[in-house]
């Protein structure tokens, strides 16, 4: 397959350009040429030295993930930023980034993926965490109420966390029907959870203020990992490449955090 035409798939897919305003990373092909073939890509998380060399090592010719290199600008190619940078170029391997937008996507999103977990029914889900003109989260409701204990067993069961297990900090009700997701760091919506009725935020990770807000609001929630909660947008990029007919890889490197 063309490189080029890889890249515009995931694109216009993860509506990439409608999020270019209000995402820090610059969105699609971020390191790296659209030019020639790809036969092998590799995804992961986290763009870093150590799942770089791993794309390399495995031959891949293209390496998707979540978390980019650059977020807000570049001034200098030196130190860390070179050492991550350098064997893409010299391996020839182009790096496209979707933060944001894959955050959001209603389908193949990381907020969709946990809501996939939790058993969320799919025809009751809206898009959550909006910001700007977009959303980067979901919201939706079980099949019948559940116990917000089970809820954390469920994702904890479910998620590699690297030992650190989810948290759940307990302000709201036993019996949860309305669940808000927004993966990674997604405390800062938890303002919206509370509008819209929500009885748990489901997110990544924490900031000390959030305990409060929560005990004075009535409102659970549930912080089951920053990267543990961003796997799933990578991995269904992966399975669509593997429909595609590329050879795929994924780079699994939990953080714990």
């Amino acid at each position: 397959m063309d490189r080029s035409d890889l890249f515009a798939r995931y694109d216009e897919e993860l509506r990439t350009d409608d999020y270019a305003d209000v995402d820090a990373s610059p969105n699609g092909l971020q390191v790296g040429t659209d030019e020639g073939t790809v036969d092998h890509v590799a995804f992961a998380v986290d763009a870093a030295v150590s799942t770089i060399d791993r794309a390399v090592a495995v031959g891949a010719d293209a390496l998707v993930t979540h978390h980019g290199l650059v977020w807000g600008g570049i001034d200098r190619v030196t130190g860390r930023e070179f050492d991550r940078m350098a064997p893409l170029v010299r391996n020839d391997v182009s790096l496209y980034v979707s933060h944001l937008p894959l955050d959001g996507h209603q389908t193949l999103g990381n907020a969709a993926g946990v809501a996939d977990v939790l058993g969320l029914a799919e025809d009751g889900r809206e898009p959550f965490g909006s910001l700007g003109p977009e959303h980067i989260g979901q919201r939706g409701h079980p099949a019948e109420p559940t116990s917000v204990y089970d809820l954390t067993a469920a994702l904890d069961d479910e998620l590699d966390t690297a030992g650190r297990g989810v948290r759940l900090i307990d302000a709201g009700p036993e019996m949860v029907e309305d669940i808000a997701v927004v993966t990674g760091s997604g405390v800062d919506w938890l303002d919206e959870a509370i509008d819209v009725g929500a009885d748990v935020l489901v997110t990544g990770e924490g900031k000390q203020k959030v305990f409060h807000e929560a005990q004075e609001a009535g409102i659970n929630v549930v912080l089951a990992g920053h990267y543990a909660t961003e796997t799933f947008g990578v991995q269904a990029l992966q399975a669509q490449a593997d429909e595609w007919g590329l050879e795929t890889t994924y780079i699994d490197e939990p953080t714990g955090l």
